[in-house]
């Protein structure tokens, strides 16, 4: 047996999973031990701060490496993947580093820096073609035919994610709103649960503006807009158009030639029929070649999947200068 290490880098804070995997592959990964930490890696001008992600992560190794009975020190560990939210635009700075950084204090020579899409992918699907959509504050979907990836939307809250937590609360917000003005597409029901959330109307803009938070403190409206969609025209109209955006997306990343398996993965799911209903109608007819699957496991998961893979020598993904980079003994 050899020792896998799998990263999940994202806006909660990280998780660390230590994974076992036969010499051959065979077996696959067996998770061994996890441990996280609730404060997340600094973003930076420079992108994610790989430093403070080194600092984090090897302490974090010894720890999962005594938990598991394994002794420590270089070259314990066969491989490393590492998922981080921002990776593909953010991630230059991790790619610069980290290599030669886990090289030098792990002993590790098999390393995969990926998207936090890609995790979410394999964590889900596993190395099968198809597509994933990955919905919490953000929205991205994923799509690959082990060829190359496909990808769709993920563009941020002021950009895009269209359909995700942040969009749901802006747009239940901004309903609120309309109906302290009195103007047409006012919900008085979400008027009422924003000021019990957050207090009188006029004063939402000086709490919401200076927050360098506001994807999140938007999306933490979206649960409301779900609960008041039962009786609420204009909250159920907002998660039919969510629906609608998500499926947009999975449909642009689906593989186009036969059948294609979609799962959702992400805590917007969470949300519950209020949104599954209308998008299972969406997906269905703008996908109707396509499955909707449960997600196998979560992104930490994928990613000490592919970790194993790596290990093993049997990763199928493909590999993608920002989305899955791919370092190896061989490569030197």
């Amino acid at each position: 047996m050899s020792w896998v290490l799998g990263v999940d880098s994202g806006g909660s804070g990280l998780r660390f999973a230590l994974g076992a995997t036969a010499p051959d592959g065979t077996a696959g990964v067996t998770t061994v031990a996890t441990t996280a930490s609730t404060e997340p890696v600094r973003t930076g001008p420079s992108g994610i701060d790989a430093g403070q992600l080194l600092a984090r992560l090897g302490p974090a190794v010894d720890t999962l490496l005594a938990e598991a009975g394994a002794n420590t020190g270089a070259g314990t560990l066969s491989a490393v993947a590492i998922g981080a939210a921002g990776m593909a635009t953010l991630g230059d700075g991790l790619r610069a580093e980290l290599p030669a950084a886990l090289e030098r204090s792990l002993g590790v020579r098999r390393l995969a820096l990926a998207a936090d899409a890609v995790t979410a992918y394999a964590g889900a699907l596993g190395q099968r073609p198809g597509a994933v959509v990955a919905a919490g504050t953000g929205m991205i979907a994923l799509g690959t035919d082990l060829t190359g990836w496909q990808r769709a939307d993920g563009w941020g809250h002021l950009l895009g994610d269209c359909g995700g937590g942040a969009w749901i609360g802006r747009a239940g917000l901004e309903a609120a709103m309309r109906a302290y003005d009195g103007r047409r597409g006012g919900s008085p029901a979400l008027l009422s649960r924003m000021e019990a959330v957050f207090g009188p109307a006029p004063e939402l803009p000086g709490l919401l503006y200076p927050r360098t938070d506001r994807p999140s403190i938007l999306a933490s409206f979206a649960p409301e807009v779900a609960r008041c969609a039962a009786g609420d025209p204009v909250a159920e109209g907002i998660l039919s158009t969510a629906a609608r955006h998500i499926a947009e997306a999975a449909a642009a990343v689906c593989p186009p030639s036969g059948a294609c398996e979609v799962a959702l993965t992400g805590g917007l799911f969470g949300l519950g029929d209020p949104l599954l209903v209308p998008l299972r109608a969406e997906l269905a007819g703008q996908l109707p070649h396509a499955t909707t699957v449960s997600a196998a496991a979560d992104p930490l998961g994928g990613a000490l999947l592919i970790a194993g893979a790596l290990a093993t020598d049997a990763l199928r993904l493909p590999y993608d200068a920002r989305l899955l980079n791919v370092l190896t003994e061989q490569d030197g």
